[in-house]
Parts: C-alpha cells; structure tokens; sequence
C-alpha cells in the first residue's frame, strides 16, 4: 500500500507547484527511479485532466556518460532534451540517489561541458524561464545519514517539510518582500563576516512551494558591483562532487578578489570557470521552520530556518542584475545562536538578529509562525 503522505505530496506538486491545467504537458524527470511518488504524479496529471511525460534517469549512468563527455556529443543530447522541454507546459524534477559524491571522480572539464550544453540549452534557456516548474530530492537513506537521522525518522521529518501549508507561507512573505524591495543598503555581520551591498530596484522574489520542494526563501539579487567585505560560511557545500568547508571570501566592487577553503586550489578553479563566477547572481533569506540543520543538500539548507544565502555566479531572470555565468553556487551561513548567531541590517535597521525577525511586519516569518 502506497504511504498516503506520498499522494498528498503527488497532489501538491501537481495542483499547487506547477498548477496543471487541462490539456497541459508535464515532464516528470526522475533521477534515482522513485517509482512510487513518480506513478502517483503520473496519476495525479492524469486526473488534472494534463498529459503527463516521464524522463528516467540514474547517477551511476550518468557518471560514465560523463567520464567520457564530447562537445559534439552533449550537444547533440541537449538538443534533444531542448526539443522535448521546449514543448512542455510544466517541469517536476524528482532528485535522489545512494550517493552524494557519485560524480567526484568526474574531470572538471566534463563537469564544465554538461553544464555548458544541456545545463544551459535545456535548463536555464528552456526550462527555468519558460515553464512553471518545480524540483524536489526524495529520502533515502544516504540522505538520512547525511542528517544524521534514523531512516524513518528521517522520512517523518522529510514529508513535515514537504508537505507544510506553502499557502500560509506564501502570505507570510509578503512583507519581506515589500521591504526588500523598499530596501537599497543590506548590511550581513557574524563571525567572519563582514558584508555589504546594494540591492536597490532589483525585485525580491518569493519561493513558497511553487520552485522547489522543500521551500522557504525569499531571493533578489546584489547590485552586481556593490559588494564588499567578507563572508565565512558556516555550512558544508558539495559542488561538482566535492563537499567544500571553511569557505572565505573577499568582495571588492562586486568580484571575489580572495577565496580560501579546506582546497583552496579547487576553488579558484571554479570560480576561474568565466567571468560571472566570480560575481554574484543571487541574495536569499531562508525561513523554512522545520529545516534548522545542513545536511548537505541545497535543496534543503538554502531554507534552512535562519539562514542566508549569497550565490556566485548566474543571476535569475526575475532578479536580474546582469551577471552571466555557467555556474550557480548556492552557499549557505545560518545565524541563529548555535551557529556563532549574526546580524541583518536593512538601510541600517536591524530586521533580524540571530536568525529571528525583530521588526513587527516581519515576526509572522518566525518559525513558530509558520509551524
């Protein structure tokens, strides 16, 4: 018998994330082979009155499509999967896998040819601007080790995130997103972190459901040469099979001059990938309650309760601020007390302190609130 907490999830995705309408397409891509969620969306779909389309796919393949990577060859597979994208009405893309690290063997430049040709032909082209679409991880028990949870208590803590009222979130980021978009000078202090930057005209967006599951934040974007200072997160952050810590960096007029990190080497390489990668392309506030731990996938740290984000690399077209890059690094600094704790300053009023809202207009963002 199918979990009922898998059906509600199937229903969320399908009538609240990506809203189907009749007669509309969905592609369900699956990385990991859940079958029971990917049938109950496929089911879901079919009784919006939609037509649903599912794209199988598995880490361990993909690793060795990889290992040999042409150009011409990902070329051709982007062109491909463009013409299937480019023909769909919505997008769920359902990620899980045994392994974190399945592509840490990858060479970079594989890496960097994936991400240049179906990265950017499908996804960021296609995808991102031109269908509603949604994209969630499914619980394993690689996950559950990685939150240093049991299995099934990981499961119950997965569908508490998951399958939260998004509708009582959504109204309760309105007004952030007023004051963001009022505001032009953020001001982020914490232990090694001294930062500032402009924010000014560019729009705050809110994320309550309707992009990833789990949700909880609320992102704009850095005035592209207005950061300065120093940012230390406090998080462990995997990219491209690697999870780095101790991540530092120093911002003079937007670019990161200094990057240091458990390899420092490694690092720089990323951020040498092309000019954006070394300029940032997105500002975000992560408020989702039942999240308060990193457990190294971005999916869930980027709404950790409490936390921030503050991405090198390309910007969203919603929150543009002219910064253009293959790469897209969400990292993460969580402020509340048991992290070292921290400030965020607006036009120099303190709107949260130690991961908690402290203006009135703002306390229905806390996390008992939002419970």
């Amino acid at each position: 018998m199918r979990d009922p907490r898998i059906e509600t999830l199937a229903k969320n995705l399908i009538n609240y994330s990506v809203k189907l309408q009749k007669g509309e397409k969905v592609l369900i891509e699956n990385f990991g082979l859940q079958r029971e969620l990917v049938t109950a969306l496929v089911e879901e779909a079919y009784n919006a009155g939609g037509f649903p389309f599912v794209l199988l796919k598995d880490h361990i393949v993909d690793r060795e499509l990889l290992l040999g990577a042409k150009e011409e060859q990902f070329s051709l597979m982007a062109d491909f999967e463009a013409n299937v994208m480019s023909k769909m009405d919505a997008y769920i893309g359902l990620r899980s896998g045994d392994n974190i690290n399945e592509h840490a063997d990858v060479p970079d430049e594989k890496m960097k040819i994936h991400g240049t040709t179906i990265g950017k032909k499908v996804h960021r082209e296609i995808r991102v601007p031109k269908t509603r679409w949604v994209v969630l991880r499914y619980p394993t028990s690689s996950m559950a080790q990685l939150a240093k949870m049991s299995t099934e208590g990981f499961e119950d803590f997965y569908f508490d995130v998951c399958n939260l009222d998004y509708g009582k979130m959504d109204k309760a980021m309105d007004a952030l997103v007023d004051l963001m978009n009022k505001t032009d000078k953020v001001r982020l202090t914490g232990p090694g972190t001294d930062l500032s930057f402009s924010i000014k005209d560019i729009p705050a967006i809110k994320c309550s459901g309707q992009m990833n599951i789990p949700d909880g934040e609320v992102y704009t974007a850095p005035v592209r040469d207005s950061v300065n200072g120093v940012i230390t997160y406090n998080t462990p952050s995997p990219y491209q099979g690697f999870t780095f810590e101790h991540v530092k960096l120093t911002f003079k007029d937007g670019k990161i001059v200094e990057a240091e990190s458990n390899d420092t080497e490694r690092i720089n390489k990323i951020f040498d990938t092309d000019e954006g990668a070394r300029y940032v392309g997105e500002f975000a506030i992560g408020v989702n309650p039942y999240i308060l731990h990193p457990m190294q996938d971005i999916l869930f740290d980027e709404k950790i309760d409490g936390s921030f984000h503050f991405t090198p690399g390309q910007c969203y077209d919603d929150a543009y601020n002219g910064n253009h890059s293959n790469i897209h690094w969400d990292m993460v600094n969580i402020q509340r007390p048991e992290y070292g704790g921290g400030e965020m300053y607006f036009d120099d009023v303190l709107v949260r302190k130690d991961g908690r809202f402290v203006i009135p207009e703002l306390e229905a963002l806390n996390p008992e609130n939002l419970k």
